[in-house]
């Protein structure tokens, strides 16, 4: 190669290297300007978070996982991606999964950071969603140790207290949240419901004036206050929250049942018996509506109806004891006695009937058994009244040969310790028995001796009482120079139907102006009235030396004639054998019987019924005009042999 080749060649060598370089140079000017681009655009963990947050709130819940996942890719350990996480989970009902990601989040959260409240609030939540309520609450005692001023803590707190039949416990919860955050919505709503369950009702009516206050027009706050207002018997301000309740939801089956209950309070029979149609209409085998409607119907003295109602009930629920109890009642008030005490038995299945009755090993005798030769304990189960009208089977048992033990209410005892037969009187309260081989609720004995209308017992079986008892109210009543008259107007309002068969006492002021001695013999008056009898000089008060119903029935002996509701004194008068005149409201206690103004268990009580008007007024009308009459034709009179006295 001469010299110019080798300068030619040189030179495009040169050439080769410059352009090598300059590409070189390019294609790095390339790669950083990607680079930086890539960097650019590469999302922090931070971001990823957020962008998912935001497809949860749309609820986009594949693309927000994809976040977390892309998130979680850059940072294993970035909590509130794995609380997001946790999240989605739960939402997605996999909440083995939310378990774990909620888990590790806390995990990799101090206790000093405040979202760790979050985490456990979350974990919380998803364990009582699992039924692992126990440990929810751990959780949420744990959150709430590390956060107390939050409002929202307690009331997640309390909704597990409740789960787990807490209830005082989660009332106390959910006040706490008031007090952080008085305007707390569910923390007043579910204060109130409890408060409701426990039957203070003041206190829950003002939990749900604040909810309607904070909500109004929320149909489940209108519903239950609603009850609450029921609970107080304020039954027409119950009726128009149910009804504003009613137009916000029209096709709720309840509200109709409620609005149709509270008029049944009312004495509005037959509108409510169109509200109880109505819920019908939209559920037809709803069980508590149909109880309803049966009773509401015996107010109204539609028996046929009633039975068909009580009937179609135990097709659809063959196991519903309060309506083979219900029906019991309506047969034996319609002269059934053998279906009714059979059916009567059905009481046993209900819970809350007759709670404190011993769970005795012994047998239950109910008569098919022969009882020569055993003790037999016969055991209180309902009221006082109820213990005095069947106390007369006692004898009856000991024909039988039997040993009878006798458990009865304290204040009976003294006066059934003697009675024909009875072997031992224990008070109920005792709660200690001696050995028996077989035991019977005193209400059962009508089935057990197969009582017809036929064959009821004679009432005579109380032993004499103490004459020096009876001298000593002869002395305090003074001269016997008027007709003497009992009156009692009023049973125990904790009673079921107190409202219909109690009066207050100035309903029997008319009797008053009658020449007699009228004597109360009304037992712990209630407010009102104890302060009308303290202003009336026209009758004698010695209620408060009634120590037991043998004082009672002392001074009842002492009496021409007792005027009495539905109560306790009723039968003891009756008892007695003494002159008893039973004001009985227009749908009477299934032992009167209908349609007659004497008693097949009393021979010497006269029934005055209501008329369809429900008004006692028109009753003590008729009792003053016959009470005329009486005293006409002179005290004592009229009146019954007396019991022997010793």
């Amino acid at each position: 190669m001469n010299r110019r080749e080798r300068r030619a060649a040189g030179k495009s060598s040169k050439i080769e290297r410059s352009k090598t370089e300059r590409s070189r140079t390019e294609q790095s000017r390339t790669e950083q300007r990607r680079a930086d681009q890539d960097s650019q655009a590469a999302p922090t963990v931070a971001a990823l978070y957020e962008t998912g947050i935001a497809h949860l709130r749309a609820g986009r819940h594949l693309d927000a996982q994809t976040c977390c996942q892309q998130a979680l890719a850059i940072d294993a350990g970035h909590a509130d991606t794995l609380h997001l996480m946790g999240l989605l989970s739960l939402q997605a009902g996999q909440y083995d999964h939310a378990v774990e990601w909620l888990s590790r989040a806390i995990r990799q959260t101090p206790n000093t950071q405040t979202r760790k409240t979050d985490y456990l609030s979350a974990l919380g939540i998803t364990l009582k969603q699992m039924g692992r309520l126990d440990d929810a609450r751990n959780v949420f005692d744990k959150a709430v140790q590390l956060k107390p001023d939050d409002a929202e803590l307690r009331k997640h707190a309390g909704g597990v207290l409740v789960a787990l039949n807490r209830p005082a416990d989660a009332l106390l919860s959910f006040q706490h949240a008031l007090q952080l955050d008085p305007r707390h919505w569910e923390a007043a709503y579910q204060s109130g419901v409890l408060l409701h369950q426990f039957e203070r009702f003041e206190e829950a009516l003002v939990q749900f004036n604040l909810c309607d206050e904070l909500r109004p027009d929320h149909a489940a706050t209108l519903q239950t206050r609603a009850r609450v207002l029921r609970g107080l018997k304020r039954y027409e301000s119950c009726v128009a929250d149910a009804r504003r309740a009613h137009a916000l939801d029209p096709a709720d089956p309840v509200t109709c049942n409620n609005i149709g209950d509270a008029l049944l309070w009312l004495g509005r029979h037959e509108e409510g018996l169109q509200w109880f149609d109505k819920a019908l209409a939209r559920r037809p085998d709803f069980i508590e509506v149909l109880l309803n409607k049966g009773f509401a119907l015996l107010q109204a003295h539609r028996f046929d109806e009633a039975f068909e109602t009580y009937r179609h009930l135990l097709v659809v629920d063959p196991n519903n004891a309060k309506a083979a109890w219900q029906l019991a009642h309506l047969k034996l008030l319609t002269g059934d006695f053998e279906a009714g005490w059979a059916e009567r038995e059905a009481r046993w299945k209900m819970p809350d009937f007759s709670t404190e009755y011993p769970k005795f090993s012994q047998a239950k005798w109910l008569g098919q058994e022969s009882i020569e030769g055993k003790t037999i304990l016969v055991h209180v189960d309902e009221g006082l009244g109820d213990t005095l009208q069947f106390a007369r089977y006692l004898p009856m048992l000991a024909a039988r040969g039997a040993r009878v033990v006798l458990v009865v209410q304290d204040a009976l005892c003294p006066l059934l310790a003697d009675v024909s037969g009875v072997s031992a009187c224990i008070p109920f309260s005792s709660k200690t028995y001696p050995p028996f081989d077989m035991h019977c609720p005193i209400m059962s004995l009508p089935l057990a001796f197969g009582t017809t209308l036929a064959t009821i017992p004679s009432a005579n079986y109380l032993p004499p009482l103490p004459a020096a008892r009876i001298q000593v109210w002869e002395q305090r009543l003074g001269p016997r120079d008027r007709l003497r008259v009992g009156l009692v107007w009023a049973g125990n309002p904790k009673q079921g139907n107190d409202c219909n068969r109690s009066v207050p006492f100035r309903t029997l002021t008319p009797l008053l102006d009658v020449d007699a001695t009228f004597v109360s013999l009304q037992k712990d008056p209630r407010p009102d009235d104890k302060t009308r009898l303290g202003e009336r000089t026209d009758i004698v008060d010695l209620t408060a030396d009634l120590g037991d119903f043998v004082e009672t029935a002392a001074l009842i002996c002492c009496l021409d004639l007792v005027i009495t509701v539905c109560t306790s004194v009723a039968h003891l008068a009756g008892t007695l054998g003494r002159p008893t005149w039973v004001m009985l409201p227009y749908l009477p206690d299934w032992r009167w019987l209908l349609d007659r103004d004497n008693s097949p268990w009393y021979p010497t009580v006269r029934l005055f019924r209501q008329d369809d008007t429900r008004d006692y007024a028109g009753v003590v009308d008729r009792m003053r005009t016959e009470l005329l009459r009486y005293r006409a034709s002179g005290p004592g009179n009229n009146a019954s042999v007396r019991p022997a006295s010793r």
